[in-house]
């Protein structure tokens, strides 16, 4: 298929390459850094992505760019029908969200949702396990590290208009999406946000915390002011007992239970593995004409969690 990548950032080269992997006919790339552009001679090049897409008219475009450029450029995308495949967060204000979802309800074309751990063998044999049990409660916990130095490699990190915030919306959002997916969508959100070790450096919080209420009760501590970056973990319990992930290793009532779990990730190992999946998933699902899993209904679900818990600030807030 004929396809253009907007944004070259780390994840957008890394797009391109998994989009030449597979063969796609990679026709344009696009970035406002013309230097970036160079990287890839014998692509067509734009620092205008409407101009990109009315000269060359891709039947998809993947969207790599900075948080608060998603919505126009997926609205866009998808009033000339064509399909569009977006990193997270698919938005990051509120009222965006009916924006997005009218554009894609009178679109032509598909919108799927990079919140590619959903496809690591990991979190699909959790996936299986859970069906027809009785799940009673859930928690994630994620501690990284995101120092001075990572705010610094780009200006639109840390800051609330560009980044929409911090850990919980950028690193924690693929841990609040896995949660929902595995237990249920919540009703209410109960949420704590600090930015604990990075005062005057950024704007976001490098902290949160939230307790997510409904029919199954999940909660999650996330940090990015931790010496290193250690395992996620995410632990749902039933009535039959216990079962965790720990990256890419499953635990069920302790005992490592899933040993055939690949080791590959996508660029960086806290990517996982999953981008590879999603993308052949969604492709797929253009040529069938079958729905794609994750589409704006979808993806939206971890930015309605994400948003309520901004909102939060310490009080029960329905999502």
């Amino acid at each position: 298929m004929r396809v253009a990548v907007i944004g070259l950032g780390v994840i957008g080269v890394g797009h391109v390459w998994l989009l030449k992997e597979r063969n796609e006919d990679v026709v344009a790339v696009c970035d406002v850094d013309e230097k970036k552009l160079s990287a890839f001679p014998n692509i067509k090049g734009y620092q205008d992505y409407l101009q990109m897409m009315d000269e060359v008219k891709p039947e998809v475009v993947h969207i790599c760019t900075p948080h608060y450029l998603h919505t126009e450029m997926v609205t866009s995308a998808l009033k000339r029908n064509i399909h569009v495949l977006c990193e997270k967060p698919l938005c990051i204000k509120k009222e965006d969200i009916p924006v997005i979802l009218q554009a894609e309800k009178e679109s032509k074309a598909k919108l799927g949702v990079c919140f590619q751990n959903r496809y690591n063998l990991s979190s699909l044999f959790v996936k299986e396990w859970l069906k027809g049990k009785t799940i009673l409660s859930a928690r994630g916990c994620l501690c990284w590290n995101r120092d001075e130095n990572y705010y610094g490699q780009a200006e639109w990190r840390g800051v609330k208009k560009t980044e929409g915030g911090g850990v919980l919306i950028n690193q924690a959002v693929h841990t609040v999406d896995l949660l929902q997916w595995f237990v249920g969508m919540p009703k209410s959100v109960v949420g704590w946000c600090e930015n604990v070790s990075l005062k005057g450096v950024i704007e976001v919080e490098d902290t949160a915390m939230l307790t997510c209420m409904g029919d199954v009760d999940f909660s999650l501590c996330a940090t990015t002011s931790a010496k290193d970056d250690y395992p996620t973990q995410i632990v749902v319990v039933t009535s039959d007992g216990e079962i965790r992930v720990t990256d890419n290793d499953v635990y069920i009532n302790g005992e490592l239970v899933n040993k055939n779990s690949s080791k590959e990730s996508f660029i960086k190992k806290v990517y996982g593995e999953g981008h590879k999946a999603l993308i052949s998933d969604f492709y797929d699902c253009i040529k069938t004409g079958r729905d794609f899993a994750i589409d704006g209904k979808e993806g939206l679900k971890a930015v309605k969690i994400v948003l309520a818990t901004y909102e939060s600030d310490g009080k029960e807030t329905k999502i």
